[in-house]
C-alpha cells in the first residue's frame, strides 16, 4: 500500500520545484524528501521529475500523477484543520444519523436555534449503528433495535411510527373505500392492483410489511415508479393522483391541508417504533438532550393532530 507521506512529498517537490523547499514545507530532512520520492518512483514504476542541478522538472507521468492527487490532498488538509483538537474550541460538534425525510421534518427547522455544531448523516441504519459504536456518530434516529452483548449503545423509544395507505386528491377512491367500508379485503386487493403506485427505495419494507399484515400475503405487483425518498413521493402526489404506503407523520402537513388523502390505516396497526440510540460514554449529554427534546415535541404535536 502506498504510504500517504510519499503523495505529500511528491505535492511538495512538484510545487516547490526543488528538494531542498520542499523539506522545509514539510518540515522533514532532505535525504527524508529523497527517500519518499524514490520510493513511490519505485511503486508505480516510473520517473516521475527530471532531475537539474536546479530543479526538479515533472515528467509527463508525473504531472498527470499531480492532477489525480492533487484534489483529495487539499480536501484532506481541510479536514484535517477542521478535525484539529484544540483547546480554543468555541462550540462542541454533535453527529448524527438518521433518514433524510426524518432530518428535514424535525431537526432542518430549528437547525438556526442550536447552539453546537452539527453534522447530519443519512443512510442505511445498520451502516449508522455501526458508525456509532465506533465513535464516529452521536445519536442516531433508529427503527432497528440490535441486540448485541458486546455493544456499549443505550436504546430509548420515544414514538411509534404508523404506516398508513395515502393518495393524491386526484385519485378515484370510490371503490377502494365501500370495500374499506364493507370489510372486503379481497376485493379491496383487487381493486388496489389496478392503480397507480409510488414507493421508494429505502422504505420498500414498509410497504411489503403493510400489505402482508392486512392482506395475508406479500405484494405480488412492482410499484410503477419507485423514487429516491418518501418526500419525492409526497411532491408527486401532491394534488395529484396515484397510492403509496408511508409512515404517517412524514406526510402530516399535506393530510391536514388536503393535498393528500389519508385512505386507510390498515385493518391490523403496522408500526414502527423509534429509538434514540447513543453510546453510554457519551460527553455531550446535554447537548443530545436537546436533540431528544425537540424529536420529542415534535411527535407529539404530529400524534395530536393525526390523532
Amino acid at each position: 500500500m502506498v504510504n500517504l507521506e510519499w503523495y505529500r512529498t511528491f505535492k511538495e517537490i512538484y510545487e516547490t520545484g526543488t528538494l531542498t523547499q520542499a523539506a522545509v514545507a514539510l518540515y522533514s530532512s532532505q535525504p527524508g524528501v529523497s527517500v519518499h520520492l524514490n520510493s513511490l518512483e519505485a511503486y508505480v514504476g516510473k520517473k516521475l521529475f527530471e532531475r537539474t542541478s536546479r530543479k526538479m522538472i515533472p515528467t509527463e507521468e508525473g504531472k498527470i500523477l499531480y492532477e489525480c492527487i492533487i484534489e483529495p490532498l487539499n480536501k484532506l488538509e481541510i479536514a484535517e484543520q477542521h478535525f484539529k483538537k484544540t483547546t480554543q474550541e468555541k462550540y462542541p460538534s454533535i453527529n448524527i444519523g438518521m433518514c433524510s425525510e426524518l432530518f428535514q421534518l424535525v431537526v432542518e427547522p430549528e437547525i438556526p436555534t442550536l447552539n453546537f455544531d452539527l453534522v447530519a448523516r443519512f443512510g442505511d441504519h445498520s451502516e449508522l449503528i455501526k458508525d456509532l459504536n465506533n465513535g464516529l456518530l452521536d445519536l442516531v434516529i433508529t427503527p432497528q433495535k440490535q441486540t448485541d452483548k458486546k455493544s456499549i449503545i443505550d436504546y430509548v423509544p420515544f414514538t411509534k411510527e404508523r404506516i398508513v395507505l395515502i393518495a393524491g386528491v386526484k385519485t378515484d377512491v370510490s371503490l377502494v373505500m365501500k370495500h374499506i367500508e364493507a370489510n372486503d379485503w379481497k376485493e379491496l386487493e383487487r381493486e388496489l392492483l389496478k392503480n397507480t403506485w409510488y414507493s421508494s427505495s429505502n422504505e420498500m419494507e414498509h410497504f411489503r410489511r403493510f400489505w402482508f399484515e392486512n392482506f395475508n400475503r406479500k405484494p405480488t405487483f412492482k410499484p410503477n415508479y419507485i423514487l429516491p425518498s418518501i418526500t419525492s413521493i409526497i411532491r408527486c402526489l401532491n394534488n395529484g393522483s396515484g397510492f403509496s404506503i408511508v409512515p404517517d407523520f412524514l406526510c402530516q402537513d399535506e393530510i391536514l391541508t388536503n393535498k393528500i388523502n389519508l385512505i386507510w390505516k390498515g385493518k391490523v396497526k403496522t408500526e414502527n417504533t423509534l429509538y434514540f440510540a447513543s453510546r453510554g460514554d457519551s460527553k455531550n449529554k446535554k447537548e443530545l438532550d436537546v436533540l431528544q427534546n425537540i424529536f420529542k415535541t415534535k411527535m407529539k404535536n404530529v400524534a395530536q393532530h393525526l390523532g
